[in-house]
C-alpha cells in the first residue's frame, strides 16, 4: 500500500467484511466520515458504530491530537470523552501480513483503549496503541513491552461480548 489512504481503504473494506462474516448487516457512509465512526453494524436490535483504524507500522496513532504538555492520561481522558458508548473501534494491521491472508484485526471499546493507552510505558501513557512494542534502554519503559491483549483478536465470540458490553 502506498499511502495513507490506501491503509485506510483497504481497513474499512477488511473491516466490513468481517463483521458481515459475522452475521451483522453493514451500512458504509457515503461521502465525508462523520468524525467518530466509519460504518455502522446491526445485528437484531444492537446497533454499533465503528471506527476502523488501519496500519502498516504495527501501531495506531490515537490521542496525540490531544496532548499538552506531555501528560498522556489527560490526553486519553479528552480522546475517551469524544467518544459515545456505542462506538467500538475495529484496529486492522497490515505489517507483515501477505496479501493472501487476512490482516491481524482487534475489536475493542473507547474504554480498553483508555486503559491500554494509560498503563503504556510503564504507567506513564501514551498517545500510540501498540500491537506489540519493546522499549529499548534510553525509554522511560526501559525493558518492558506493549502489547494487545489477546483477547481483543476479531472473532465472533470477541464481537458479541463487546456488542453485548454496550
Amino acid at each position: 500500500m502506498k499511502n495513507s489512504w490506501h491503509v485506510a481503504t483497504a481497513a474499512e473494506a477488511m473491516a466490513a467484511a468481517q463483521f458481515a462474516r459475522c452475521g451483522w448487516d453493514i451500512s458504509v457512509q457515503y461521502g465525508a466520515n462523520q468524525p467518530e465512526y466509519d460504518l455502522v453494524a446491526v445485528k437484531s436490535d444492537r446497533v454499533l458504530k465503528v471506527s476502523v483504524k488501519g496500519s502498516k507500522d504495527g501501531s495506531w496513532g490515537l490521542t496525540q491530537s490531544f496532548l499538552k504538555n506531555a501528560d498522556y492520561h489527560s490526553a486519553v481522558d479528552s480522546w475517551l470523552a469524544k467518544h459515545s458508548v456505542k462506538t467500538v473501534f475495529c484496529f486492522v494491521q497490515f505489517k507483515g501480513a501477505e496479501l493472501s491472508v487476512l490482516p491481524r484485526m482487534y475489536l475493542a471499546t473507547p474504554f480498553e483503549i483508555a486503559q491500554r493507552l494509560k498503563a503504556t510505558a510503564a504507567g506513564r501513557g501514551d498517545s500510540i496503541l501498540y500491537e506489540y512494542h519493546a522499549w529499548t534502554k534510553r525509554a522511560h519503559a526501559a525493558g518492558s513491552i506493549e502489547q494487545i491483549s489477546d483477547s481483543w483478536k476479531f472473532c465472533e465470540a470477541r464481537l458479541e461480548q463487546v456488542a453485548d458490553s454496550i
